[in-house]
């Protein structure tokens, strides 16, 4: 047994936890204005405080401590906002758990008082529910605020066409593409997954979990042919979002209670990109105007000129494909069905 070392390890992990709740608590109190998270990572804190004690702050020893030359790159940048509170809650559990295993190790020999392993036990298990309010909760969030969601295609200069999207106020991105290998399709959601960090856009892949997976998305866009919904959220985890294409009241129906994010609504009006499937109409946009208690998105032939048709008939957030992707000017023609769309108008321009 040696004392000094299990004091030095409970002191750098106190300071560890404590220095990933801080970051949390503040993102909770400015990012997301949530007293209460903020309030909980600051309880926490101030718990784990009482435990670092003198006899522990004592114990550290930096200049002989090797782990202070270490690094790795993931820690040297971070590369979204999702990244930043990601790592951190990593951090805080895994210093949490070392906490819980050493602190047993320091009740049985008598070096702390009993508590310390099962407060560390507790909060553990309290992270898991904060990972899910900042990660999942945020990317919801973010999904509330989208009006105009691009569905990409194959276009020439394609990726030219999503930026000006973007820079029209565009902040949902549907990447579609059936024709490429896995790794092409691969270099592009890298580029498309960059260009969506840079205007703070959700990047949402058609189809593919894996391939949203592996590309780092926040979500899934799925048909009703594809992979069941409750699998698709076995596999993507509770925090990204699913999206579901529904073109009748069935569909719609069991939509709502399958646990997807939103859904898309159509085709409303005949498109080549639905060929096989013929336009549900705008009666179909007033039924989910009704039913849907979630986030839905009309979609099909969906432009400027039938845009005011389509919020008559009680939509409020639609998807485009033609509409943007082979725009004279996207940058121009997102702005103005934004215009429409938005409750508070006109974006600027990033």
């Amino acid at each position: 047994m040696k004392p000094q070392a299990v004091a030095r390890i409970l002191d750098a992990n106190l300071d560890r936890a404590r220095e990933g709740l801080r970051v949390l608590e503040e993102w909770f109190r400015f990012g997301l204005e949530d007293a209460a998270g903020s309030r909980e990572c600051k309880e926490m804190r101030q718990a784990l405080a009482q435990w670092h004690s003198d006899p522990l702050r004592f114990a550290r020893d930096t200049p002989a401590d090797p782990g202070t030359q270490l690094s790795h790159p993931q820690e040297e940048r971070r590369r979204d906002l999702s990244h930043l509170l990601q790592a951190n809650c990593s951090r805080v559990q895994e210093a949490l758990r070392v906490l819980e295993e050493y602190g047993k190790l320091a009740e049985s020999s008598h070096w702390v008082a009993p508590g310390l392993a099962k407060l560390a036990q507790d909060m553990r298990y309290r992270l898991y529910t904060l990972e899910h309010e900042l990660l999942g909760g945020s990317l919801r969030q973010r999904l509330l605020s989208a009006y105009l969601y691009l569905v990409t295609s194959p276009v020439p200069d394609w990726l030219e066409a999503v930026e000006k999207s973007l820079r029209g106020g565009v902040t949902l991105v549907q990447y579609r593409q059936k024709n490429l290998s896995d790794r092409e399709m691969l270099r592009q959601l890298e580029q498309l997954r960059q260009l969506c960090n840079r205007y703070h856009a959700l990047m949402i892949v058609n189809d593919r979990i894996d391939l949203a997976l592996i590309s780092q998305a926040d979500g899934v866009h799925l048909g009703q042919t594809d992979l069941p919904v409750a699998w698709a959220r076995q596999l993507l985890g509770s925090q990204k979002l699913i999206g579901l294409s529904t073109t009748n009241p069935e569909e719609l129906a069991q939509a709502l209670t399958a646990g997807v994010d939103y859904i898309g609504v159509g085709p409303v009006y005949p498109t080549p990109t639905k060929a096989d499937k013929p336009a549900a109409g705008l009666e179909y946009v007033r039924l989910a105007a009704d039913k849907a208690h979630i986030p839905w998105f009309a979609i099909g032939g969906i432009d400027a000129h039938n845009l005011a048709q389509v919020r008559e008939a009680g939509a409020t957030r639609v998807a485009v494909v033609r509409a943007l992707m082979e725009a004279p000017d996207p940058t121009q023609t997102a702005r103005l069905m934004l215009g429409e769309l938005l409750p508070q108008g006109i974006p600027a321009l990033s």
